[in-house]
């Protein structure tokens, strides 16, 4: 820097070194802080110049408020100005009240008075303003409540508003130049001019921030959140009606408004969930639940309910009901109309029924000329075998059924697919519970039926006998005055079977039996399987139409196109008539016996069916065990009767009917204490993911006629699970029973020894008590229990400490001996009490 600088710019400067400077005479100078707004400070310095005055004259004085730059020198602090102080009390006049005038006395007494009323007024005051300041609060905590309240119903309009605010600001921060500084950094940068003051800040205009109308796109855009606010702009936002729903229940909410009722129609279908009914009443799902829980059931909101129930809780809240069918969805599959004209003789359907072992299988075999029998395991049968013979250029289709009671199912079905019944009686055994059995479910059915009297040619046979019993069944046979055609044969020796066959088609011929067979199939599962290599087997009976390869089939809940159709020579057919039994394949699974199956026209109308069937099915079930859970009496009783003890199974059979027959034959089986659980059931071969099942559930494998794969060979011996295998149904029943009868606690037996009459008291030292007695019945043993009796009445039971005769210790005593016995941890014994000896034996039950 140069050294040329005058003498204000030295002293003025930052320098640290003062310079000597001439002042003139009569020049003060002070330093002054100025306070400006935002906090700022400038400090200033005051020259206070004296004027040349002449002699004479009033000195003036100039003030002169000179910018100076930022202070160098201390702060100069002046005091504040002090008070005046009061004189002091020698100073003070006193005043005597006696050196007053009347006329001051008088002015001092009403301004004595008037002070008093001005203190009144003071205190009503001080009152009056305490109520007001309490009414104030409460009119202030009015206001804050009815602010709270109308802040919710302007929420909408404020956000908008704000949003519009926030985008203004954003665009004037964009346009305001980065250079600009804010007025403090612009007052702590150091800035000189040629005369060393700063210089003045020019003030200039605010930027007028641009204003943006509310548009409809703001108006619309709802609830500004975090979502929103980072999302596109193009982003669908809540809507001016949510709003305003949203809106209206926040009202309702703090009003606590009931909410309108609205009745409504409630359209039901056949099955329906809690929370779907909720819905369609408009109600609450809790509140139909607290209406179940007040009915005694505990139900939730995904329980499935049957209509009738969905009908009787939508009328208690107050709703008309309108019942809707699902089942409409089969029209036209079944039972369709036909011509008279259309109509074809068919041939006749005949379902051979009676007593286990009465020879219905044989007289088949007979017929058929054709060994059936020996395919069967221990010669009787397990599945409905269906069969077709021609007498006379005339066709007779033969459904041959079990006898034995697990399969009443399989005789049901048979008698409700057939067209004539042929009862098969033993004459050497006559009329049995099968029969009688067999007897019912054609009379159900509205059967006519045929008695064949088979075994005539055994030496015991009484044909008469068979009459005579059936009459007390009400099947009044011809030879005893009835309608009923009876005929004697036998099947192993061929005798009269001819005369069978003619009494079968005579009646057919009174029956009139006809069918359309230029139409879609129609017709009933006898049986299904699954075979390996050949998929779902269906054995089925053509009822009316003609099934052809190609067909899409319906079967109960399955359905299939139709990929073969086999007689039962086991030839191959193109087509199947009426009244024609076959074996058909391609279904997707193996439907149930005695599912009803039909031709449909395409496979979209086939798969709609089954799911239809499949839902209903499963809906069924799922509302009958809702309702059995739900009771509260069910759920103490379960409480109470839960030391039943259960079973577990996991059964596989060949075909579906022999599995229904297991099942309903161990169903039989249970009882209060024990029961036969199937975790399990279906018709296949035992497979890997069975035995995982098992071994998850702790069950027994059984298959029956059926074999396990490999790979469940080796799961079932890496899990140490025993397979058992069986083909005839009595051997598998008789090993679960037994196996069950495993599982009932032991029985406790008692069995009655001997009495003792107690004679004499003797009271030993070191050992107690010993009562002297004489057998009077049986005998005693020492290991025996033993009770105490006095007057008729048990006194104590135990067991026996010592058994002595004489001084040796015995293990037992014969009657009318006398012995000294003493009783374990008991002594209060007394002349005259009776001992009587018993035995507990635990006997294992059975069922």
């Amino acid at each position: 820097m140069s050294d040329t600088k005058t003498g204000d710019d030295k002293t003025l400067g930052a320098n640290t070194k003062k310079t000597l400077t001439l002042k003139r005479p009569g020049v003060e100078q002070s330093t002054v802080r100025q306070n400006f707004s935002h906090g700022r400070t400038k400090s200033v310095v005051v020259e206070t110049k004296r004027k040349f005055v002449k002699p004479g004259d009033k000195p003036e004085v100039a003030s002169v408020f000179v910018q100076k730059a930022p202070p160098v020198q201390p702060k100069v602090v002046v005091p504040p100005p002090e008070a005046p102080k009061p004189p002091p009390a020698a100073d003070r006049p006193n005043i005597v009240l006696s050196d007053l005038s009347a006329g001051e006395m008088e002015a001092r007494r009403r301004a004595l008075e008037g002070s008093k009323v001005r203190e009144v007024e003071d205190r009503q005051r001080a009152v009056d303003d305490a109520k007001r300041r309490q009414e104030d609060d409460e009119r202030r905590k009015r206001e804050r409540d009815e602010s709270a309240r109308r802040q919710a119903e302007e929420e909408a309009r404020l956000l908008a508003e704000a949003e519009s605010r926030r985008r203004a600001e954003e665009e004037a921060r964009r346009r305001t130049p980065l250079a600009d500084l804010t007025p403090d950094e612009e007052d702590a940068k150091p800035k000189r001019t040629a005369g060393g003051l700063p210089p003045r800040r020019i003030a200039t205009p605010e930027l007028a921030r641009p204003q943006r109308t509310k548009g409809e796109e703001d108006r619309r855009r709802g609830k500004l959140t975090l979502n929103s606010a980072t999302a596109e702009e193009d982003a669908r936002a809540r809507s001016l009606s949510a709003m305003r729903r949203r809106q209206e229940k926040f009202k309702r909410a703090m009003h606590n408004e009931p909410r309108e009722k609205v009745m409504r129609e409630v359209i039901l279908p056949e099955t329906i969930t809690i929370q779907d009914l909720a819905s369609r009443m408009s109600e609450r799902a809790v509140d139909v639940v607290k209406f179940f829980m007040k009915q005694g059931q505990i139900m939730k909101p995904g329980d499935v309910i049957d209509a009738d129930t969905a009908e009787l809780v939508a009328s208690e809240f107050g709703h008309t009901v309108r019942r809707v069918a699902e089942a409409d969805i089969e029209e036209g599959v079944f039972k369709a109309a036909d011509k008279p004209e259309d109509l074809e003789t068919r041939p006749p359907v005949v379902t051979i029924m009676g007593h286990v072992d009465h020879g219905k299988t044989s007289l088949l075999d007979a017929i058929r000329n054709a060994n059936v029998v020996s395919g069967e395991a221990g010669g009787i049968t397990q599945h409905i075998g269906a069969y077709q013979v021609e007498k006379n250029g005339h066709r007779i289709t033969f459904i041959d059924t079990p006898g034995h009671a697990a399969f009443t199912a399989m005789r049901a079905r048979g008698a409700q697919a057939t067209d004539i019944a042929v009862l098969v009686v033993a004459a050497d055994d006559s009329v049995m519970p099968q029969t009688i059995e067999s007897i019912n479910h054609a009379k159900a059915a509205g059967v006519p039926i045929i008695v064949a009297i088979n075994k005539i040619d055994k030496h015991e046979a009484d044909p008469q006998k068979v009459r005579a019993e059936l009459l007390r069944h009400e099947v009044f046979v011809e030879s005893m005055g009835g309608e009923v055609l009876d005929v004697e044969v036998s099947a192993t020796k061929g005798t009269n079977l001819d005369k069978l066959l003619e009494a079968i088609l005579l009646q057919a011929e009174v029956l009139d039996l006809k069918a359309n067979p230029d139409r879609t199939s129609e017709g009933v599962v006898i049986e299904a399987q699954l075979e390996k290599g050949r998929g779902a087997v269906a054995t089925v009976l053509v009822q009316t139409g003609t099934l052809m390869i190609g067909d899409i089939v319906v079967a109960g809940g399955e359905w299939g196109r139709v990929r073969a159709i086999i007689n039962d020579r086991g030839e191959q057919l193109k087509e199947a008539g009426p009244s024609m039994p076959v074996e058909v394949l391609g279904l997707q699974s193996a439907p149930r016996a005695g599912d009803r199956f039909a031709t449909v026209e395409s496979e979209a109308r086939a798969r709609e069916i089954t799911e239809y069937r499949q839902r209903l099915a499963r809906d069924k079930a799922v509302a009958k065990h809702a309702g059995q859970r739900g009771s509260l009496e069910q759920m103490m009783s379960q409480l109470q009767t839960s030391g039943l003890k259960e079973f577990p199974l996991v059964i596989k059979g060949d075909v579906q009917g022999s599995v229904e027959a297991i099942i309903a034959a161990l169903d039989k089986l249970g009882t209060d204490e024990v029961r036969a659980r199937i975790v399990h059931s279906g018709a296949g071969a035992i497979t890997e993911s069975d035995v995982s099942l098992a071994e998850t559930a702790g069950a027994a494998m059984i298959g029956f006629n059926v074999r396990a794969n490999p790979q469940a060979r080796q799961a079932a011996e890496a899990a140490g699970i025993e397979i058992r295998y069986y083909n005839i149904i009595y051997n598998l029943v008789d090993d679960v029973k037994a196996a069950m009868s495993g599982l009932l606690s032991p029985e406790r037996r008692e069995t009655f020894i001997g009495n003792a009459e107690i004679l004499e008291i003797f009271d030993i030292t070191k050992v107690g008590k010993i009562a002297g007695c004489r057998v009077t019945e049986g005998k005693v043993e020492r290991g025996a229990g033993v009770r105490l009796i006095r007057d008729n009445v048990v006194i104590h039971e135990g067991t026996l400490k010592t058994l002595k005769r004489f001084k040796d210790e015995v293990s037992e005593v014969p009657g009318g001996q006398e012995c000294g016995m003493a009783f374990q941890g008991y002594e209060d014994m007394r002349v005259g009490d009776v001992i009587e000896c018993f035995r507990v034996e635990m006997v294992t039950r059975t069922l």
